[in-house]
């Protein structure tokens, strides 16, 4: 199989990967119970009122990344695939989560925007947990494109 590079990062495909992922976060934010799925919601609310295309920019802007933190897990399944991604990066949550994750922190790291940082200084705790519990929709998309 292919790199996620060359399939995720195709001209062709990504407005179309850039949507999904879109879905994807708000299907996340969505489902998101308790407290601290209103902390994630009203964080997530206060964000898009910061600009109506912020979550557009950070896809755009994060995705590339994203799908190099991948790759490594996505070379490892692809070269035994048995069930589906998802599966996989279940199988794999804390280090697929951790990677993930290396990229948003870097990123807020050289952000000046303060509305931001301090809405993600306040879901990072929990970040881990969150990113983990959205693997199986990570890896599902992944695989749309990449099988």
């Amino acid at each position: 199989m292919a790199s996620l590079k060359t399939t995720l990062l195709d001209d062709t495909n990504a407005s179309a990967v850039r949507a999904d992922v879109r879905t994807l976060i708000d299907a996340e934010v969505s489902d998101k119970k308790g407290a601290s799925g209103l902390a994630v919601k009203g964080a997530y609310g206060a964000v898009k009122k910061i600009s109506p295309n912020v979550i557009d920019d950070a896809v755009a802007k994060l995705w590339p990344s994203f799908v190099d933190k991948l790759d490594p897990f996505w070379a490892q399944y692809s070269a035994n695939p048995t069930g589906s991604f998802g599966d996989y990066l279940v199988a794999n949550g804390d280090a697929a989560s951790d990677a993930l994750l290396s990229v948003t922190d870097a990123r807020i790291d050289e952000t000046s925007k303060s509305t931001i940082k301090k809405a993600y200084s306040s879901l990072r705790p929990s970040a881990k947990k969150n990113v983990t519990e959205a693997l199986p929709r990570v890896g599902a998309l992944v695989q749309k494109y990449a099988a």
